[in-house]
């Protein structure tokens, strides 16, 4: 058997900065991070690795400095990694880089359709939650989403209790499959110092382009229907106003009636 996990490196959340100029997120100088969803995903990997003696692959697409998180997944556990890089990708939307990530996945796997493709449900920078129904797509294999217990047999029958606003829903089918994996399946695992050491000289398979065979105008912007035409934060809420009415309740009543006369809002 063999299992895929697809991960992200994003910026850390509590450190993101917009260029104003070209609407992009602003990389330099700020810590990055495996997606965290995606860290719930690798675990549920690791988890299949461990009771039915699944190969597991992480594939990345992005820069050359990628490579960090991989080397951590291949500490948590992993047994290959595989890097998806080139400046013909820059740009890319959400299909692109759904059209990318499967001609690479295809390519790691020699070929041939893995029988298990993991993601997290969503990157915490695009919050689209569209690569991995992508992915799906061009892979040509069901798709599973908001997975919160993943139940897999030797012979590739799954039950599956995927996360829906009504309720926990129960899917089973045959793999191969895609599934999107949400924060409450499990908690990930650390990695070990032997871990560490192992990964640190480990090989990691960097594909570009031409590695994957890919149609050239099915990536980057070429392959992008999608534009970004502006992204800025959210504006700084400010503390408002505070009134103390615990000695005369009559004196709070007096200032929000006030306030609220101020702002137009009553007469």
């Amino acid at each position: 058997m063999h299992v895929v996990v697809c991960i992200k490196q994003v910026p850390d959340t509590t450190n993101v900065r917009i260029n104003p100029k070209t609407n992009t997120l602003m990389r330099e100088g700020v810590e990055s991070i495996i997606n965290p969803f995606d860290e719930y995903a690798l675990e549920e990997g690791l988890k299949v690795k461990d009771s039915l003696g699944a190969r597991l692959t992480v594939v990345t697409m992005g820069p050359p400095q990628a490579t960090v998180i991989l080397r951590e997944a291949l500490a948590r556990g992993a047994d290959d990694a595989v890097l998806v890089s080139s400046r013909a990708f820059g740009g890319a939307d959400t299909l692109a880089t759904s059209y990318t990530i499967s001609m690479a996945i295809r390519k790691a796997c020699g070929g041939k359709t893995p029988d298990l493709v993991l993601f997290g449900k969503q990157a915490i920078d695009g919050d689209t939650a569209q690569v991995g129904p992508g992915v799906s797509e061009f892979l040509d294999v069901p798709l599973v989403t908001y997975v919160q217990a993943l139940r897999l047999t030797a012979d590739g029958a799954y039950e599956v209790d995927s996360q829906m606003d009504d309720g926990l829903h129960v899917v089973q089918g045959k793999l191969p499959a895609v599934m999107t994996v949400v924060k409450e399946a499990s908690t990930p695992r650390f990695a070990s110092l032997a871990g560490w050491m192992k990964a640190a000289k480990a090989p990691i398979t960097v594909l570009d382009e031409k590695a994957i065979e890919a149609d050239p105008i099915r990536i980057g912007l070429k392959g992008s229907p999608t534009k970004v035409v502006t992204i800025f934060p959210p504006p700084v809420k400010g503390g408002g106003e505070k009134v103390d009415a615990r000695e005369n309740a009559a004196d709070g009543v007096k200032a929000i009636v006030e306030f609220l006369e101020k702002k137009g809002l009553v007469k």
